[in-house]
């Protein structure tokens, strides 16, 4: 029999272990807070001019790559402010024959629903003003149906590591709870498309966050360490 004092400091030890676990996200959290608002003033930060040098060298490797070229079907995302820019090679990716996803953003649900897109005329200003498909239910798309993953960021690490913008929205489509990621039946490469000055030491890291397979940056690609990177 257990004296009666256990329960209490049980009780107490699991309340403490609560409260470093709480305070130990809280710090990463600030920490990722500081980090993504000093990579998003650098990306901020880099001339017209050289981002759209600096874009036309990430295309030409983007449509170079092996997975890319076997790839049938991709999703790809609009991009949006300073990102690194897609709109130019949308349709050119339907056009190579491949089946184009996009995204749209449910906020209510704090998920990213995805269709297939036909010709970027389809889209509509969405979440934020980002441009996203407005088309029927038809055209949904599941992951399993997707060979190739193409996301942004704020910020990067050479092992895969990714900094969003802080919504969490591609971290539950693609972590590994993820129930469409669950039915997947073949590994679902993901690659970054950023630019150099986007490219940290280190990325703090929480397991709910995924990894990418490939960085595209416009001075190199980047093979993460992590499975299914070729």
């Amino acid at each position: 029999m257990g004296h009666p004092g256990d329960t209490g400091i049980q009780g107490f030890r699991k309340s403490s272990r609560r409260s470093g676990k709480n305070q130990k996200e809280l710090r990463e959290t600030r920490l990722k807070k500081r980090l993504r608002a000093k990579l998003l003033k650098k990306r901020d930060s880099i001339p017209p001019e050289q981002k759209v040098l600096k874009e036309a060298e990430i295309e030409k490797r983007l449509f170079a790559l092996d997975a890319f070229k076997k790839a049938k079907s991709l999703l790809l995302y609009v991009s949006f402010r300073s990102e690194v820019d897609t709109t130019g090679y949308l349709n050119d990716v339907i056009k190579l024959g491949k089946k184009l996803i996009l995204p749209a953003v449910d906020s209510r649900h704090k998920e990213l629903k995805l269709y297939e897109v036909r010709d970027t005329s389809e889209l509509v200003p969405g979440y934020m003003g980002i441009p996203e498909p407005g088309v029927r239910e038809n055209r949904r798309a599941t992951l399993k149906e997707i060979d190739l993953v193409i996301i942004p960021g704020t910020g990067f690490d050479v092992k895969g590591n990714r900094l969003g913008y802080g919504g969490g929205y591609y971290d539950r489509l693609l972590s590994f709870e993820s129930r469409q990621l669950a039915n997947a039946d073949h590994h679902i490469m993901t690659i970054a498309l950023a630019f150099e000055e986007q490219i940290g030491e280190k990325i703090p890291a929480e397991p709910h966050d995924i990894k990418v397979d490939i960085i595209i940056t416009d001075k190199r690609l980047i093979y993460c360490n992590y499975p299914g990177a070729k």
